[in-house]
């Protein structure tokens, strides 16, 4: 039960620090499109891909004690940090999760904006279609984002950079 759990965790140690729910979101489904073995279900909402079940996940983990979520108040919204607790790092010795390549990818993510990665998420849902179907999904969708071609195209290249990272060490 606790496996899928454990990927969570181990995902949130590799970052050392997540800012903000709407990016440990992104990051996962990133992962999750690269073929790591997260589970966890997506459906497209207003941020772009977004899954209930890892909402879930990260609420038992913060009641079990091992993540922390800091609530901060910025401007007109709040903001959660996401760490690992002592007794979640335990958790994770006790319970060791293979995914090595996975820390490199994450740390990699973890450096971009929310922003970014709600774009780089909304390309890869759509990764069945061709670029310009991709991009017209994009700007429809999206439009409150404002996304230039050159952030789009920006997204295409760092999606392929990622792939590179989660195959070759």
């Amino acid at each position: 039960m606790l496996k899928d759990h454990a990927k969570i965790m181990k995902a949130i140690a590799a970052s050392g620090e997540i800012i903000g729910r709407k990016k440990l979101q992104k990051m996962i489904y990133i992962a999750k499109k690269l073929d790591f073995p997260f589970h966890e279900k997506y459906q497209f909402h207003f941020f772009g891909p977004y899954s209930e079940e890892l909402t879930l996940r990260v609420e038992e983990l913060c009641n079990m004690g091992f993540l922390n979520e800091i609530k901060e108040k910025k401007g007109g919204y709040f903001q959660y940090r996401y760490s690992l607790t002592e007794s979640g790092e335990e958790f994770l010795q006790l319970n060791e999760v293979e995914m090595p390549l996975l820390p490199t990818c994450l740390v990699d993510m973890n450096e971009q904006s929310a922003r970014f990665l709600e774009l780089v998420s909304t390309v890869l849902y759509f990764d069945n279609l061709e670029k310009t179907e991709i991009k017209e999904k994009v700007f429809t969708l999206k439009s409150k984002q404002k996304y230039t071609d050159e952030e789009i195209e920006q997204a295409f290249q760092y999606i392929e950079g990622l792939k590179v990272k989660s195959t070759v060490q």
